[in-house]
């Protein structure tokens, strides 16, 4: 069974460059290297062969996957979403109640999620023990370390 994953207009649309990209340059790329590789002769004992075979199996292999996640993609209409709980898209704000650190996050799908930007995966540990609360809810998250209350303090678009 397929997973429907939800992106946003921006993130499908550098899943669909990828795969252009994949499929207009990478592809013929890797064909052109099989062909130059079997010129060499024969093929039983071609390394270089194997590799530009071995390459393009790999190649194919991405491209299908991407092309699944494509199929499955759905795009998120900010304009319906509700900012009283954290919802895919939210911005969120949360306080560690142990050390009082304060973090900004937004939650976004698998593809695009990004620490260094400050986004995180819906299913993320942190992204999964924050979908659904509200502004004040103390959210109790399992991380490698233990557990960790975060305190809502914002939410927003």
């Amino acid at each position: 069974m397929s997973k429907i994953s939800y992106y946003t207009a921006e993130g499908l649309k550098k899943l669909k460059e990828e795969l252009n990209q994949l499929k207009d340059v990478e592809r013929p790329k890797a064909s052109n290297a099989i062909a130059e590789a079997r010129d060499k002769g024969d093929l039983s004992e071609n390394a270089e062969y194997d590799a530009a075979k071995e390459a393009q199996g790999m190649l194919e292999m991405r491209i299908s996957k991407l092309e699944e996640t494509l199929s499955n993609a759905r795009v998120i209409d900010e304009s319906q979403l509700d900012n009283s709980k954290v919802l895919v898209l939210s911005k969120v704000k949360i306080k560690n109640q142990l050390n009082g650190m304060e973090m900004d996050y937004t939650l976004v799908a698998d593809g695009e999620a990004d620490l260094a930007s400050g986004k995180i995966s819906v299913n993320s540990p942190i992204g999964k023990g924050l979908l659904g609360k509200s502004v004040g809810d103390v959210a109790q998250i399992n991380v490698p370390s233990g557990v960790i209350n975060f305190e809502i303090i914002e939410i927003s678009r």
